[in-house]
């Protein structure tokens, strides 16, 4: 597959497994807000790496396994609201995408103006 078809193939995947997740958060996973960050899937479309930001959850460990073990109905959701337009559907995993909260530890340091690590 060229790469501005595997793009636009990613930004699709990418939007519509949002829909999914804001979907299993209302019925699931109340107050939580899964943002799906970044989509990757390669070039054969057998395998569809997926990073998810949760916020706020304290276990997130806990929601990323409730996810692995649902990942086959997560996949049949998008099957169905791609509606057919792929052949083959590639094999996700998902991860957590911890840049959120670093970026939010990042802050946290600088508001606080604390001590510096560096001397």
């Amino acid at each position: 597959m060229d790469a501005s078809r595997l793009d636009r193939l990613e930004r699709q995947v990418q939007k519509d497994l949002a829909e999914i997740f804001r979907e299993i958060a209302q019925n699931q996973f109340r107050g939580i807000v899964f943002t799906v960050t970044r989509v990757r899937i390669s070039p054969d479309l057998s395998i569809g790496r997926v990073n998810i930001s949760l916020f706020p959850v304290k276990d997130k460990a806990l929601v990323l396994d409730w996810i692995k073990e649902h990942g086959s109905l997560i996949k049949d959701r998008l099957v169905r609201k791609m509606k057919g337009s792929l052949r083959k559907v590639p094999d996700f995993y998902f991860y957590l995408d911890e840049s959120v909260d670093a970026e939010a530890e990042i802050d946290r340091i600088l508001k606080e103006g604390g001590d510096s690590p560096i001397k």
